[in-house]
């Protein structure tokens, strides 16, 4: 997490003006404000959030006030924290016509150059361009195109699985990169150290750390991004300078080379080459142009780089901590392939008690705990209080996947709660909000768990997953600790991979025999 330099007396004056100027713009007679912790003049609740999992804090201040919608004052920028899936749906679903905005983010949107993301675009005509062209490539029934992309990257996560399992996670991110560079592009990428999927994994971390709410004070001051880039407490603009390199070489770097393959006529089917030739075959003006393929090509990049790996890091973890929960997962893989062939997605519907486990790991330690945060477009009103337009709005989707009441015992790592009588239950929320929520939910959710499902029932088919141990033989246990952003991730851990037979390292060879020659 990046540190914020002292702010120099200029700063401080600027600071103080800005404070002034919207406390007194936002004065306003009437309803009053949701509860929330107090104030102190000017700074308001600034010193108040952590800069670090600020969605407990959130959850914690939820259950100190006994109000599930909590109000900060961050130097005059109001925020509103939702904290339970009755307030998010009431207000991000059935209004959402008023809270589909997104805050301006100064720092990750205009600084490090990140407006190119439909998840952090201003909601209007452009962003409902790109929403189009992503609901066209990642509907439920388009998502299913994919599968054998999918098949294919497991497999290959199989196979270096059995060389060298201690890299499970850069094995996770290769993977995960191989997939998505083939749907969105149609680039096939390196075996190891592949510089798409090494810029996306730096690139991938400025997201998540510049689009934390409250971390910048440009993003409560935007005016100060014009401030010189030496001066004291402008290091944000130093930072912002490299940062944007990664982002802008997201977007750049791998549609150039489609493009350069649809204008060679050597291109693969993908979403960007695909949009590209329609753009080039159509005698009419179509509603996308080359831009908008470039930006959501950009977005799907980031997308399907780490957000998939912090799950499965997750699953890792949970299977460590919950070798029982494993145990009863590989019984019923068994009990459908009877060891003599990999999983499937024929297969999903015959494995409940997998498609449970899955769900439970998205709800366990979610990727997107406090989520992308929304922007209420005009005044509001909800359950007698006065809800400010221009509010940062976030949806606290940890507080909703860890309520009491919708999952009991939340904490605890349980499948089960998912299931009755051995088949998946419909009366248990699923944790649909780890995407996000209303009209901002994620688009390509469907492809994520999808590619989550046959990676974890094929892992669960042919490894145990068990603590690793020193060299003294004592087990070691892992920290839970996890990286602290809008997209979340595990702190580095050892575990142990083992193949759970002799029949499963040869199923593992004959699949990626076959996969190397389609």
């Amino acid at each position: 997490m990046p540190s914020l330099e002292s702010p120099s007396a200029v700063l401080c004056i600027l600071i103080l003006a800005a404070s002034l100027y919207a406390l007194v713009s936002r004065t306003s007679r009437g309803l009053p404000l949701p509860p929330g912790p107090p104030q102190l003049p000017l700074f308001g609740n600034v010193f108040d959030v952590p800069s670090t999992s600020q969605w407990r804090t959130y959850a914690q201040w939820s259950k100190k006030y006994n109000s599930d919608i909590i109000y900060l004052n961050l130097a005059g920028t109001s925020v509103i924290v939702l904290s339970s899936l009755e307030a998010t749906d009431d207000l991000l679903e059935k209004r959402s016509s008023i809270y589909s905005d997104r805050p301006d983010l100064t720092m990750a949107r205009e600084l490090v150059g990140w407006y190119f993301n439909i998840a952090l675009m201003k909601y209007g005509d452009e962003w409902r361009t790109h929403r189009r062209l992503f609901n066209q490539a990642f509907n439920i029934k388009t998502s299913h195109n994919y599968e054998p992309h999918e098949v294919v990257g497991t497999h290959m996560l199989l196979k270096r699985l059995l060389n060298t399992p201690e890299n499970f996670v850069p094995h996770f991110r290769q993977m995960a990169g191989e997939i998505i560079m083939s749907v969105a592009y149609g680039i096939d990428v390196l075996p190891s150290d592949d510089p798409y999927i090494t810029l996306a994994h730096k690139a991938v971390y400025t997201f998540s750390i510049a689009t934390v709410p409250g971390l910048y004070l440009v993003d409560t001051f935007p005016i100060l991004k014009h401030i010189p880039r030496w001066l004291p407490g402008a290091g944000f603009k130093r930072q912002a300078e490299e940062w944007l390199k990664l982002s802008s070489g997201m977007r750049e770097i791998p549609f150039a080379e489609t493009k350069r393959q649809v204008e060679a006529g050597t291109a693969r089917a993908s979403f960007a080459a695909d949009s590209l030739q329609a753009l080039k075959d159509s005698e009419n003006e179509l509603y996308y142009q080359e831009r908008h393929v470039k930006s959501a090509a950009g977005t799907m990049f980031i997308g399907g780089a780490d957000t998939t790996v912090s799950a499965l890091s997750t699953f890792v973890l949970a299977m460590l901590a919950n070798p029982e929960a494993q145990k009863k997962a590989q019984e019923e893989i068994d009990s459908i392939t009877g060891g003599k062939y990999l999983p499937t997605f024929n297969d999903e519907a015959s494995m409940p008690y997998v498609s449970a486990l899955v769900k439970e790991v998205m709800r366990w330690e979610n990727v997107t705990p406090a989520a992308v945060p929304h922007l209420l477009m005009s005044d509001d009103e909800y359950r007698g209080y006065r809800l400010p337009a221009g509010s940062i709005v976030i949806g606290n989707a940890w507080a909703i996947l860890h309520d009491e009441v919708m999952y009991p015992d939340p904490f605890a790592f349980k499948p089960e709660r998912f299931l009755l009588n051995g088949k998946l239950n419909p009366a248990v929320k699923a944790p649909d909000v780890a995407f996000g929520f209303g009209r901002r939910l994620c688009p390509g959710r469907h492809m994520a768990l999808s590619s989550i499902w046959i990676t974890v029932a094929s892992i669960l088919a042919t490894f145990n997953i068990t603590k690793a141990v020193d060299e003294e033989g004592n087990t070691i246990e892992p920290s839970h600790d996890y990286i602290s952003g809008v997209i979340c991730a595990p702190t580095p851990f050892p575990c142990s991979i083992t193949p759970r037979s002799q029949d499963a390292v040869a199923l593992i060879e004959a699949v990626a025999s076959e996969d190397l020659h389609l």
